[in-house]
């Protein structure tokens, strides 16, 4: 069988030996995702965390050159489409990748989540990805070609063999093997800590190479990132986003298609590695990918600041007429997580009358919300709010 039908044909699928740098941006990577993990309660990060999915899912429809805005988003959650066909399935798409990172998050919470790299869960991914598509979504065309994809399920056919650009995956026939030695090579439980972590850029590229499906690589890997992030201990609870890094890049918007096509490059004489692929290159996209990690928990962290926030709660009750009472309320929120309603009136130092005026006017504003009518009250992050407590975390559009 020819080299480029055998599963060693991705390797190496991880460093032998890391660098310096690559050693120094783990370290830091873990150090900072945990700081940024213990920057808010538990209960507000959980909050927050939905809006983070929003701007996760808006960068990563811009990677694939889908501009759907955050309000078009926003739109579909509430299951608000739009008339016209196009941005419909824009919006069917983005509340798919909501969905799916959601039920991501949940299993990771729950401690359920299982290997990200397996054949089981990569497979589910893209179901869940696709679930609910229109034939218009699944419908592959190319020159010779015109047919169905079938959500959940490897290329298994002729018909489904692609070229990347330059790049020539391997054949429909030969993905089981692939994607067999793919989950063996990255499976967690056989990886430390470090290893763990600087095995996420390497599956990353590694999956995109054997393009498994004929559509939704990118997205797959995406996700399954994210998984891998949660099971390494750098996720922070899904408070920060790769595909944002992944978009922007660290020079240009272009960097993340530079490198993915830079860590394709075969091997380049003996002091290469030993693989088929480049050693060298594996190291500088690993390298690259841990700074845009670093970049992005940097980036989240100072959106986070406790101080921060408090000014930002204090402008916010400003802008939208509040009663000036609603600043102590709001931060004491902001520090536990939530308070009982029966705490408004010492909190705000009311009569039970107007503190319960007062609790009606936040919760139908929606800086604050309660699970049932008379439970405890909590921060709720909304586009509306991210204006003004979190004013860069999107582009303005």
């Amino acid at each position: 069988m020819a080299l480029i039908e055998t599963p060693t044909r991705i390797e190496p699928c991880l460093l032998d030996e890391a660098s310096p740098a690559i050693l120094d941006l783990v370290a830091e990577l873990s150090r900072a995702s945990g700081s940024l993990d213990a920057k808010l309660h538990p209960r507000s990060a959980a909050n927050l965390a939905e809006l983070v999915r929003i701007m996760n899912c808006y960068y990563s429809n811009l990677i694939e050159g889908h501009n759907t805005t955050p309000r078009e988003i926003e739109r579909a959650l509430n299951d608000q489409l739009d008339a016209d066909q196009d941005r419909r399935d824009l919006q069917i798409e983005a509340r798919a990748h909501i969905r799916v990172q959601r039920e991501i998050d949940r299993l990771f919470a729950a401690g359920t989540l299982p290997e990200p790299t397996s054949t089981e869960f990569i497979l589910w991914l893209h179901g869940a990805f696709y679930e609910g598509a229109s034939e218009k979504m699944l419908r592959i065309k190319s020159q010779n070609h015109d047919f169905l994809m079938q959500p959940g399920a490897f290329r298994s056919r002729p018909e489904e063999d692609v070229a990347v650009g330059r790049h020539i995956p391997p054949s429909s026939a030969c993905v089981p093997a692939f994607m067999e030695h793919f989950a063996q090579a990255y499976r967690f439980d056989r990886l430390g800590a470090g290893s763990r972590i600087m095995a996420i850029p390497a599956a990353h590229h590694r999956l995109n190479y054997i393009h498994p499906f004929p559509d939704g690589n990118g997205r797959v890997s995406r996700l399954m990132s994210h998984a891998m992030a949660l099971k390494a201990g750098i996720g922070a609870h899904g408070l920060w986003s790769i595909s944002r890094g992944m978009a922007r890049g660290l020079e240009s918007r272009g960097d993340y298609k530079r490198m993915m096509d830079h860590a394709d490059t075969p091997r380049q004489g003996d002091l290469d590695g030993r693989g088929n692929l480049s050693r060298r290159a594996l190291a500088e996209f690993t390298e690259w990918f841990l700074k845009i990690c670093v970049d992005q928990v940097a980036f989240m962290s100072s959106l986070f600041e406790l101080d921060t926030l408090a000014r930002r709660l204090r402008i916010y009750v400003e802008r939208h007429d509040l009663k000036p009472e609603a600043v102590p309320l709001l931060e004491q929120v902001l520090h536990r997580g939530e308070i009982p309603r029966g705490e408004a009136a010492r909190v705000t130092g009311l009569k039970e009358r107007s503190a319960r005026d007062l609790l009606a006017s936040l919760t139908n504003d929606g800086i604050l919300d309660s699970d049932t009518p008379k439970g405890p009250v909590s921060l709720r992050f909304t586009l509306d709010t991210a204006d003004i407590l979190f004013p860069t975390l999107f582009p303005e559009t």
